[in-house]
């Protein structure tokens, strides 16, 4: 690990404003995806602005019923709140179908939205990679990628974003703050992360120097009866081969709103808005589900060896459908 210079922020715009001092400078919270990648040589920051303290650790519920979930939120602490439990149980799933429990731990909520991928391209410096290096190219096209995109993707990187919370989060239409260098604004998910393009190396449209100081989940009543499925190599510690976080209003057996997003399938956490379009309106049955399915699945574009994810996209999305119904 390169030697790097140490700062702790008082608050959120001395945290913005050592940034923009500072060339090549990283915020430090949990830490349990930026000191590995560090200790890899992936990123070398200069100089490190520790904002674990000044993140808030605390979620709330505002005036019209939304949970502001501060940046600082343990992931831990995030899964076991009664409040998170009750009315988005899709996110308290998620997250605790996310690394172990020591990391869940240490992880926090700003964090984890912006961890970079698993690629084993990416991880490698001694291999090229678009993502790291611009312009070097994307050996997983050609190499390991039977657990890359298959939505999304570009010829510049067919890397998948790594995060199981981002995928419940992006289904809710939450809305992160962000303190920047012209002060706080807000960016809604889906929209904060990007998809490769011809710039991989971007993976969120966040600017420099920005800080995530707490994620707004909406009021969603019908979120109450949500679930968060993952389909991964091993039974625990292991990212997504495929995931469905889904939310599902039925009266009288019609679908009346539904909220579902996507993950290991895509740069980003997914937003299966087609899949949505197709239900709202529909009878809630086992063939409609899949026919939702496949009119989302129709733009997937997988490479030789990630083939198999369409399929089973498709079935984790119905199965997850099904049973949404069946126990309401």
């Amino acid at each position: 690990m390169r030697p790097f210079a140490y700062l702790r922020a008082a608050d959120a715009p001395s945290a913005v404003a050592a940034s923009a001092e500072r060339p090549n400078t990283m915020y430090l919270a949990g830490g349990t995806n930026l000191v590995d990648l560090m200790r890899l040589g992936v990123a070398v920051p200069e100089t490190l602005v520790d904002v674990s303290r000044i993140s808030s650790g605390a979620v709330e519920e505002s005036a019209d019923g939304a949970l502001l979930i501060g940046a600082g939120v343990r992931n831990s602490d995030l899964a076991a709140d009664p409040l998170v439990r009750r009315r988005h149980p899709m996110l308290a799933q998620a997250v605790l179908a996310g690394a172990s429990g020591q990391i869940r731990n240490m992880a926090t909520v700003g964090g984890n939205l912006l961890q970079r991928t698993r690629c084993s391209y990416f991880q490698d410096v001694t291999k090229p990679c678009n993502k790291r290096q611009p312009g070097t190219g994307c050996p997983a096209r050609a190499g390991d990628h039977r657990n890359l995109a298959i939505i999304g993707h570009s010829e510049s990187c067919v890397a998948t974003h790594p995060s199981d919370m981002a995928v419940a989060l992006t289904a809710l239409g939450a809305i992160v703050h962000v303190e920047g260098a012209d002060g706080p604004r807000t960016v809604p998910m889906p929209g904060l992360h990007r998809l490769p393009g011809d710039e991989p190396d971007r993976d969120t449209v966040l600017d420099p120097g920005d800080l995530v100081t707490a994620v707004e989940v909406p009021p969603l009543p019908f979120a109450a009866r949500s679930r968060y499925r993952k389909v991964r190599d091993r039974a625990s510690f292991a990212f997504a081969v495929v995931s469905v976080a889904a939310a599902l209003d039925v009266a009288d057996g019609v679908v009346r709103d539904c909220r579902i997003a996507l993950g290991g399938v895509a740069h980003a956490p997914w937003r299966a808005e087609t899949a949505e379009a197709a239900l709202r309106g529909s009878a809630a049955t086992e063939a409609v589900f899949a026919r939702a399915a496949d009119a989302e699945l129709a733009a997937a574009r997988p490479l030789a060896d990630n083939a198999f994810k369409v399929p089973l996209t498709r079935n984790v999305l119905v199965r997850t459908l099904i049973d949404l119904v069946e126990t309401s």
